[in-house]
């Protein structure tokens, strides 16, 4: 079996802006230690969340730097690094090391795609680039690109590929994957309406959104799961799934960020061609805050 990067519940933090859409660090910084104290088991920098697809390079590394720092070793900091350039994806995975990450979330190349057997050498190459654990990441809506389980089960032969965050939604196909790979891969749920049911396959936990604003929950979900408490944590997913509905009605993390704002956490927007919410889209999210008890 190999070294799981975590158990429970990592967050995909957001990166926070000032109003001139710079990098607001300080306030990084109280965002990591409100997960912190939330209990979250690991932070993923610089994802989808963060907005890493408009982070400069040197961004981008200052990131990683700044959270692995701040965490001072306390949880693991997983730098998301995936690129649909392999020799940018190998370079950044070698920078990612030297800013102290401790595991690294490759992301399927997107918009120029690849084959399966394209998938396995991208892959490869990115894992061969450290000695770091790779988590990979598998979200088709995002990147038109599926990993099978069958290249699952290839890619889990490499011993630094440890885990995959699966964002796929087809429950029936990551069942497969945890059937062929079985402790050769960990399965995170990408999805935050799917912690339960991929903990029931045999998931190690969750890498949310959600949990950016209820760390505690996401925390107390897994733990609950992982601990024997399956109705415990059913009800907390059933309690969340409104939310999560509010969260995903645009674009993310277009809501995720405007409930940040709405409960003065003042993240700023995100960085274009993301834009505001729609004022439907605010009223969303307003109402799903409110029915789950974070605003009055």
């Amino acid at each position: 079996m190999k070294k799981l990067v975590f158990t429970g519940a990592g967050v995909a933090i957001v990166t926070p802006m000032r109003g001139d859409q710079s990098v607001d660090y300080q306030l990084l910084g109280e965002l990591l230690d409100f997960q912190l104290t939330g209990g979250t088991d690991a932070i993923v920098i610089c994802g989808t969340t963060g907005e890493s697809s408009t982070l400069s390079n040197e961004e981008h590394v200052e990131l990683i730097r700044y959270t692995v720092n701040h965490i001072k070793g306390r949880i693991p900091v997983i730098a998301g690094v995936g690129s649909n350039d392999t020799q940018y994806a190998v370079w950044l995975s070698k920078e990612a090391k030297e800013a102290g990450a401790d595991a690294l979330l490759h992301v399927t190349p997107y918009y120029n795609k690849t084959s399966q057997a394209g998938l396995i050498r991208h892959f490869n190459a990115a894992a061969d680039a450290t000695d770091l654990p790779v988590i990979l990441y598998n979200v088709p809506s995002r990147t038109g690109l599926n990993i099978k389980p069958e290249t699952y089960l290839k890619l889990s032969e490499h011993p630094n590929i440890v885990a995959t965050k699966e964002a796929g939604g087809n429950i029936s196909e990551i069942a497969q994957t945890a059937s062929l790979c079985g402790e050769e891969l960990a399965i995170y749920s990408g999805n935050d309406d799917q912690i339960v049911p991929i903990l029931s396959l045999g998931g190690k936990g969750v890498i949310s959104v959600m949990g950016n604003i209820i760390p505690k929950d996401v925390h107390d979900l897994c733990a609950n799961y992982l601990a024997g408490d399956i109705d415990g944590a059913r009800k907390i997913q059933l309690k969340t799934l409104n939310l999560v509905k509010g969260l995903f009605c645009e674009v993310s993390p277009i809501p995720i960020k405007e409930a940040m704002n709405q409960l003065g956490m003042n993240v700023g927007k995100c960085r274009m061609p993301l834009v505001e919410i729609s004022p439907a889209g605010k009223e969303t999210v307003r109402k799903a805050l409110i029915e789950y008890g974070l605003l009055k």
